[in-house]
């Protein structure tokens, strides 16, 4: 009886068969997983950075030309949205951004809510324009300062210091309209750096507020230019409001005059 083990014969092209089947399945698992795997990591970047921006640190895009020299157009800013959520205020002399509804426009103007959120979200990205409602500008006065307009040398007094602002567009004047306001406890006198095309606390005395920006309205301190990069740089802090004084205590009222 012949005892050896019979091989059972095969056809060599269904070796070739199975090869070409198993490499094919070996090429299709390694491209599905690739695939999703830059799908997820691209969504991950895209919420972290969008996450980021929300609660830390917002680049912000400049529309316009009311902050020059300090910010010109096409700059985008990185705003710290951290510099007062821990009981910190702004100060004389920062650079805020900061939401208008309800002192520098009426309310949130209405519109669609799918173009709303893609905007939103490009805005937070810095790679679209900012919100109608939202405004960059230099914080001038806090509660309870006077801020006059102008002195006989023509400039800017807060607590009847006059305040020498270097940060002006050159051939600007402080301002060309005359107030006097006493700014209320928890809100804020803002004005751009480029007085002649700046729309700031000047020009909304009459709307809701009288010009005076809630702090609590606040975004953050303009920190970086961090666009273009021929520009990249912290923004410079100022010591023009330096050598003003603290406001006397039981403020008066504010008025207006022009």
């Amino acid at each position: 009886m012949d005892t050896e083990a019979q091989h059972t014969e095969r056809d060599p092209s269904s070796d070739t068969e199975e090869g070409s089947r198993s490499a094919r399945v070996s090429e299709d698992s390694g491209t599905a997983p690739s695939w999703r795997r830059t799908v997820f990591v691209g969504a991950a970047c895209m919420a972290f950075l969008l996450l980021l921006s929300h609660f830390v640190m917002q680049p912000f895009l400049i529309p316009s030309g009311s902050m020059e020299p300090t910010l010109r157009v096409g700059d985008r800013i990185l705003v710290n949205k951290l510099a007062y959520r821990f009981g910190s205020e702004p100060r004389r002399g920062d650079v805020v951004v900061f939401d208008g509804t309800g002192s520098f426009v009426r309310e949130e103007p209405e519109g669609d809510p799918v173009t709303g959120l893609l905007r939103g979200a490009g805005a937070a990205l810095g790679l679209a324009e900012p919100a109608e409602t939202d405004f960059v500008k230099r914080v001038v006065g806090t509660g309870g300062d006077r801020v006059i307009c102008c002195d006989k040398d023509g400039r800017l007094t807060v607590n009847g210091a006059s305040v020498q602002e270097r940060y002006l567009m050159p051939g600007d004047q402080p301002s060309s309209v005359a107030f006097d306001i006493v700014v209320p406890p928890g809100r804020l006198w803002v004005m751009g750096d480029h007085r002649s095309q700046s729309s700031d606390s000047r020009d909304h005395l009459g709307s809701p507020g009288g010009g005076m920006v809630p702090v609590d309205k606040v975004v953050g301190r303009a920190g970086w230019i961090a666009w273009p990069f021929g520009r990249w740089s912290a923004l410079p802090a100022t010591e023009a409001f330096d050598a003003v004084p603290a406001p006397p205590a039981g403020g008066h009222g504010a008025g207006a005059h022009g």
